[in-house]
């Protein structure tokens, strides 16, 4: 790009006093402790960032109220903390290059790097940055962007506050989807082009200025950065101006912007430089750095046994240039391979490319997804030899080492974060067909089956979705295919506001098991497909049968989830982990395991409610068995008794995905936040256990109904190297819709999943208005966030039971208070597993068990939301419809035995018509005051002469009275009483959202 390339010269590394080892052991590190910076003490302990600017050769940190403030003449090391879900602590070292900063400077950074890392164990992947080509990674640290400021500490220039300075016009360029580059760029006419986005930074307005060829998305991405001109250079109170490019005088703002270059004029077509060079098929070389130099590598293929432990090789990949040096590599080695690398970068016609230094043992997935053969990633350990070294040289210097390398544990047990006393249906697979299943056997699942459930709990505006197939392992693809089907149409039919999810038997994630409390899973199967599976390939059917022979493993952990799976009836089925139920006939074990406790015992006890009630067990502790009880199960024989180890939540990655012609391509969001979320794209979620396809609502419906094959195209190509299974549980989530297991991930607001238009519009509306157009919305009732930030629903407020048989008699070491509140769940003819509307329920602590004969007669009022829940669905009064004016007095409140709920509802009823009437009889209401009004025509969203310069969330408020009340049949008084989800929809209805 013409800029000068700052290259680091090979004595700048030597002139350090590093000690060099001819052939260094496995705890060697590349500089000796006593030679690390004392700048560095403490560094790298705790999650997030710390920056050091050179000065006199010398580290000195960067104040944090100074983060993202970078001059260009000077040079800056930046580490990047991150608290794994492993516990665990991720470092990853930046040196930043001003493109006015010395020589002297950026070899000093580089050395410090180098003794930073050091100082962190010899682990981390160090990147080198130079203004202006700065990795995504990087960027990302500092979003919306990093705009280097003029000067340094070496040319001794006094930089003055930006508020009291002369303000200075200025031009930017802008340039990515995801992150943003942003280049300072001559103010005139020949910088601006058809492709990218640029920003003019006048005294009292800010124009955005997007090139025909430019996409939503980088247009959205660059409004972040006005937002942060704005805020940072303004204070927050200027102009902000839209301008596309085509757009002549006819429009005000783009007369203007034009009137600062000296008119409009015709922009040439952009000629064809180095950086615009088109991505070549380029093959990635290996070289090993041998006495000074790169030597290639001669070989058919790239696979890990290339790298030799005790050399440095350079992996040139075009745009990234990696120096892997092996853990048993000399300091000089490692010095001649990141002096190579910064050799190559001058070579003539070479593009602007990242060098990246990584260690062996931690290498990147990008690096390793270079080779066609790299063996599952086992994390390198540094010997205790190597943490000594590091632990003393902190104590030294009065630091705890302790904590150098670790973090807070992750949590033993997974949480559902989700609403579960919803309402569940299940229904059965036969063929093509799908059966309803009742209460009592909607838990009980076979092997041989499929399954589709429809979940609905209660959201914070509507009631939410989540509709889901399970495949047994010895399914037949027919029946699959027919519960995809049936699965997709039970979607389709709810508009597409559900979640859609695909589980596998043995794969199933904790929202399941959670909301199904007790989950069967039976040998065999029911269904016609299995049963001809079994006829045409002769086998035995196992399907459960009471009278048989049958072991069941109990699982969970607790009351809220547990589950039963039968095993093969034999000795070997068994594990000290886990507590078992065997029945043959009238005879039943349980069998408790050496590691179990008293809560898996406890499960045991319950199950066998469901399995085998009343019936008297006996009770098996392992190593005092019968020889009945192993006479059952074919005699006694090993099993195995290792404590079975949970595996821990993966950290989540975020993709942007592209999917065409059956070729997926994905790029990873690093540092991910909601707004990276663009609604004309599709985005995966990968949290190895779970795989969470995002949907935006201007993505182009083709490629929408591809989300499930996309999601399996994801797990296929397994971009992150991590052994994936095909049968990973997938979520098929559509913007609007997301449901808080997934939010947690992100700190969510609710109003932002909800706004219209495309990203440029949304965040058109936002950086004008100065606040999101919907501030009223409240957020999501469960805030849950990743990193600890979540809370979850208190396990004790599920009021439902999902399994339990109505013919049971006999229930196990419960409380008298459980068994009525079960016993009244084991109604048949009671809702099926309901729970009152979102708009009435409230959440309490604990539920509290009461003798009905000893509760105070209910008030008028609260009879009625009484008798709701004990009606049927569709006759109960949705909130929507009570006007907010209407509250209960002090008297209601009274206890009154002689008003009935038939009684209450009509009163009611009667209160609720007289109100409208008095509403509806306010005619010729006054204006939205300052508002202008327009034509419903001109308003809504199909239409062709559309409104400019308005709230694009809010359209109806622009319609006059008289307009409103005829295409709304209401007064805007009692339309902004009804509740949000109410309006969005009669919006929607009117095109007027």
């Amino acid at each position: 790009m013409g800029m000068e390339k700052p290259r680091i010269p090979v004595k700048n590394f030597a002139s350090s006093s590093f000690k060099t080892t001819s052939k260094a052991s496995p705890s060697s590190m590349a500089v000796s402790m006593k030679d690390v910076d004392s700048a560095f003490q403490g560094a790298g302990q705790k999650a997030g960032l710390e920056i050091w600017r050179i000065e006199n050769f010398h580290p000195v940190p960067v104040p944090s109220s100074s983060y993202g403030k970078f001059f260009t003449g000077d040079s800056y090391v930046i580490l990047k903390t991150t608290a794994l879900k492993s516990g665990s602590l991720q470092h990853d070292i930046h040196y930043w290059l001003g493109k006015d900063t010395s020589q002297d400077e950026a070899g000093t950074a580089a050395i410090k790097t180098v003794e930073l890392d050091a100082a962190l164990g010899g682990r981390a992947v160090q990147y080198r940055e130079v203004q202006g080509h700065e990795t995504e990674k990087f960027l990302s640290y500092f979003k919306p962007c990093i705009i280097p400021q003029d000067g340094g500490i070496s040319s001794g220039f006094k930089h003055t506050e930006t508020n009291e300075r002369e303000h200075v016009t200025r031009l930017f360029v802008c340039r990515g989807k995801h992150v943003v580059n942003v280049k300072e760029v001559p103010f005139a006419r020949s910088s601006l082009n058809h492709d990218d986005i640029f920003i003019l930074d006048s005294e009292s307005k800010i124009f955005q200025f997007s090139g025909s060829n430019s996409s939503i998305q980088e247009r959205a991405k660059a409004l972040e950065v006005v937002q942060y001109i704005k805020e940072t250079y303004h204070e927050g109170k200027c102009e902000v101006a839209a301008v596309e490019d085509g757009k002549l005088m006819a429009d005000a703002d783009a007369g203007e912007f034009w009137g600062c270059f000296g008119g409009f004029a015709p922009l040439p077509r952009k000629i064809a430089s180095e950086g615009d060079r088109k991505a070549e098929t380029f093959s990635a070389k290996l070289l090993c750095v041998d006495k000074g130099q790169a030597v290639p590598v001669e070989a058919d293929s790239l696979t890990r046994k290339l790298l030799d432990t005790y050399k440095c090789y350079l992996l040139d990949c075009d745009t990234e240039i990696y120096v892997w040096m092996g853990r048993n590599s000399s300091l000089a080695q490692r010095k001649a391979a990141s002096s190579a690398a910064e050799e190559s970068l001058l070579e003539p016609g070479r593009p602007q490319a990242h060098v990246i230094r990584i260690i062996e043992g931690f290498e990147t997935v990008m690096f390793r997804s270079k080779f066609e053969q790299w063996p599952q990633k086992n994390d390198a350990v540094v010997s205790d030899e190597s943490r000594g070294k590091v632990a003393a040289f902190l104590k030294r210097q009065g630091l705890n080492a302790k904590g150098i390398n670790k973090a807070s544990p992750a949590k033993d047990e997974p949480q559902p974060y989700i609403d579960c006393s919803g309402n569940l249906q299940v229904w059965h697979i036969n063929g093509k067909n799908k059966i309803l299943l009742p209460p009592s056997d909607q838990s009980k699942f076979y092997s041989g089956d499929c399954y589709i459930f429809q979940y609905a709990y209660p959201g914070e505006e509507k009631e939410e979705y989540l509709i889901g197939t399970w495949f047994g392992k010895m399914s037949v693809e027919e029946e699959r295919t027919a519960a995809i089907s049936l699965a997709n149409k039970m979607v389709e039919n709810l508009k597409s506001q559900a979640v859609l999810a695909r589980f596998y038997e043995g794969k199933e994630p904790i929202q399941l098991f959670s909301i199904f409390q007790s989950f069967l899973v039976f040998k065999g199967g029911v269904s016609s497909g299995y049963k001809k599976f079994v006829k045409e390939n002769s086998t035995t059917d196992e399907t459960y049968s009471e009278e048989g022979a049958a072991l069941f493993r109990i699982q969970g952990s607790g009351p809220e989830n547990m589950q039963a799976i039968q095993v093969e009836p034999v000795a070997s089925s068994l594990n000290s982990s886990y507590c078992y139920i065997l029945h043959s006939g009238s005879i039943v074990f349980t069998w408790s395991g050496s590691l179990t406790t008293s809560v898996d015992q406890e499960l045991v006890e319950r199950q066998l409610d469901l399995i085998k009630p009343n019936v008297q067990p006996k009770t098996q502790k392992e190593g005092t068995e019968t020889e009945q009880f192993w006479s059952l199960l074919g005699g006694k024989s090993e099993h195995p008794s290792q404590k079975i180890g949970k595996e821990p939540e993966h950290d989540p990655h975020l993709f942007s995905c592209t999917f065409s012609k059956g070729n997926l391509k994905v790029t990873e969001i690093f540092n991910f936040t909601q707004d990276d979320l663009m609604t004309e794209d599709l985005f995966i979620l990968d949290c190895h256990s779970d795989i969470y396809v995002w949907v935006g609502q201007q993505l182009d419906p083709k490629i929408r109904l591809q989300a499930f094959s996309i999601a399996e195209k994801y797990i296929e190509q397994d971009f992150l190297m991590e052994n994936l299974s095909r049968e990973t549980p997938l979520y098929i989530i559509m913007e609007g819709s997301e449901p808080p297991f997934f939010t947690r991930f992100f700190n969510w607001d609710s109003a932002k999943s909800s706004m219209h238009g495309n990203s440029f519009q949304r965040k058109l509306a936002m950086v004008k208005n100065g606040v999101p157009p919907t501030p009223d919305k409240p957020k999501r009732r469960t805030p849950t966030s990743y990193a600890g930030r979540s809370s979850v629903p208190d396990k004790s407020q599920r009021s439902r039971s999902m399994s339990f048989s109505p013919e049971r008699v006999r229930v196990r070491g419960r409380s008298p208070a459980f068994n009525a509140l079960a016993a009244n769940f084991e109604n048949p003819n009671a809702r099926n597993l309901s729970t009152p509307p979102p708009a009435v329920r409230k959440p309490s602590p604990k539920p509290v068990m009461l003798d009905p004969s000893k509760v105070a007669p209910k008030s008028g009022a609260i009879a009625v939301l009484s008798a709701s829940f004990e009606r049927p669905r569709e006759i109960m009064i949705p909130k929507s419809i009570i006007p907010k004016s209407l509250k209960v007095s002090p008297e209601n409140n009274k206890p009154k035995p002689e008003v009935n709920a038939k009684g209450s509802i009509a009163t009611l009823n009667t209160r609720m018509e007289t109100l409208t009437i008095q509403e509806d009889a306010k005619e010729g209401e006054a204006e939205d005051e300052g508002l202008p009004i327009f034509p419903y025509e001109r308003l809504k969203t199909t239409s062709t002469n559309p409104v400019t310069d308005i709230d694009i969330t809010k359209r109806e408020t622009y319609l006059s009275s008289a307009e409103f009340k005829e295409k709304f049949g209401m007064t805007k008084e009692s339309f902004y009483k009804l509740a949000k989800w109410k309006q969005n929809r009669l919006k929607m209805a009117l095109q007027l959202f």
